[in-house]
């Protein structure tokens, strides 16, 4: 079996003829953090896709693409894109640290998650979208918005209130974003649903450790530092509004 070589970083397109069942695709320019999306589409065969990385800069083709390749491969995408999209990340942290309590943590993300899914879809499907410049600065707002409410400690404000109500408004918002990057990655020919759905259970997946991540670090902090907890609260709230201030201003002006 032969190893194809791909000449280019980036959303790569491989045509093949006959039976190439068992060959391998590989990205050996692949460096550092950098990853790539790559489709292979077989004549007359189902589209495959596959996710190359710097440590795995190579996929052998399968004869029969499973749903699950693709599943696997969005769903990694999807975590990724939380985890390593920090303003959607500060937004989730932002927000377990407004509401505090674990039911109230568990409503407000559940909403965040069902709006955001919702204008996922309908922006992927070609249902609903809002440009994409006015998007990303309108979602540092969201994060500035949470900052404040969080410099009001001891008031009880609207969105502590009904945090759950301002998490799937903004969620909403941030849709569109997830949506954005969606586009940019490109999603497989006749496995849409399969994608959508894996993207979203990555997005989430990403979401719940973030939010597992900040109740345990904010629980430890009160066993072990209780006089801690009210000096690391400041200083995180105000390096969160400060960095999406941030991000605004660059992002309206550029």
């Amino acid at each position: 079996m032969r190893t194809v070589n791909l000449a280019y970083i980036g959303h790569a397109k491989v045509l093949c003829e006959g039976d190439i069942a068992g060959e391998t695709i590989a990205l050996p320019q692949l460096l550092g953090g950098a990853d790539a999306l790559v489709r292979v589409l077989p004549l007359e065969e189902p589209v495959q896709t596959y996710r190359l990385t710097a440590s795995e800069s190579s996929a052998r083709i399968v004869a029969q693409p499973g749903t699950m390749q693709v599943f696997w491969t969005y769903l990694v995408i999807g975590a990724e894109h939380i985890l390593l999209g920090w303003d959607h990340l500060l937004f989730v942290i932002a927000l377990v640290l407004l509401v505090q309590r674990g039911w109230a943590v568990v409503k407000a993300a559940t909403a965040f998650t069902v709006a955001h899914s919702i204008t996922l879809v309908a922006s992927t499907l070609g249902y609903a979208g809002l440009p994409q410049g006015p998007v990303e600065a309108l979602i540092a707002l969201s994060i500035i918005f949470l900052a404040v409410e969080l410099t009001k400690a001891g008031s009880e404000t609207w969105t502590r209130r009904w945090p759950w109500i301002v998490a799937f408004a903004f969620g909403l918002l941030h849709g569109f974003g997830f949506a954005g990057a969606l586009r940019e990655i490109g999603l497989p020919e006749g496995e849409v649903p399969a994608a959508l759905l894996a993207f979203n259970v990555g997005v989430e997946a990403g979401q719940l450790l973030v939010i597992a991540a900040v109740l345990v670090l904010r629980a430890a902090i009160q066993r072990l530092v209780p006089k801690a907890e009210a000096p690391a609260l400041k200083f995180t709230t105000y390096a969160i509004g400060i960095t999406a201030a941030y991000w605004l201003v660059d992002r309206v002006i550029s």
